[in-house]
C-alpha cells in the first residue's frame, strides 16, 4: 500500500503566502511581481484589498488563477473629497524641503497616527496669489475601476 500524497496547503485567514500577482486597471498594470521576487505576506494584514484577499481564499499551493474584480469593488469607488491642495509649507515641514514635485509623481506621507504611510499623486502644482501648493488625490489608483487580478500561490504556510 502506497501513503497517500498529502493535499496540497490551503489559503485561510490568517494564512503567510509567498505568491507572484499582478494587479490591473483599464490603463494596464499597477503592480507586476511576476518579472522579479515572488512577494511574501500575511492573509489578514491589510497588505492587499478585502475583495482581493476573499478571492484568495480557499485556493491551494501551487493555483494559477486570474479573477476579473467589478468597478469599485476592489479599492472602492473614487472620493472627490481625497482630491485635496496641500500648502508648500505643510510639505516643507513634512518632508524633504528640497523636493520638487511634477504631475504624475507618488509622495508618501506619514499617517497622522504615525503607524504607517499613505501616498498621494500629484495633480497640478500652483504658485501664485494663493500660494505655494500642491493638489494631491489619495485616491487608490485603481479606485472606481474594473480589476484584473492574476496569481500564482507559490506557498502557503
Amino acid at each position: 500500500m502506497t501513503p497517500a500524497t498529502p493535499a496540497p496547503a490551503q489559503v485561510q485567514p490568517g494564512s503567510f503566502l509567498t505568491l507572484h500577482y499582478r494587479l490591473s486597471g483599464p490603463r494596464g498594470d499597477i503592480i507586476n511581481t511576476f518579472a522579479g521576487k515572488p512577494a511574501t505576506l500575511s492573509l489578514g494584514a491589510g497588505e492587499l484589498s478585502p475583495a482581493v484577499e476573499r478571492r484568495l481564499l480557499g485556493l491551494h499551493e501551487g493555483a494559477r488563477v486570474a479573477f476579473d474584480i467589478p468597478a469599485g469593488e476592489a479599492f472602492g469607488e473614487r472620493n472627490p473629497a481625497m482630491v485635496q491642495w496641500v500648502a508648500r509649507k505643510l510639505l516643507l515641514e513634512m518632508g524633504d524641503p528640497a523636493a520638487q514635485y511634477q504631475v504624475g509623481d507618488v509622495v508618501e506621507f506619514p499617517a497622522p497616527d504615525g503607524a504607517g504611510h499613505y501616498a498621494g499623486a500629484v495633480q497640478q502644482v500652483r504658485s501664485d496669489a494663493g500660494g505655494d501648493a500642491v493638489l494631491f488625490d489619495f485616491n487608490h489608483p485603481l479606485a472606481g475601476q474594473p480589476v484584473t487580478f492574476e496569481v500564482h500561490l507559490i506557498g502557503v504556510l
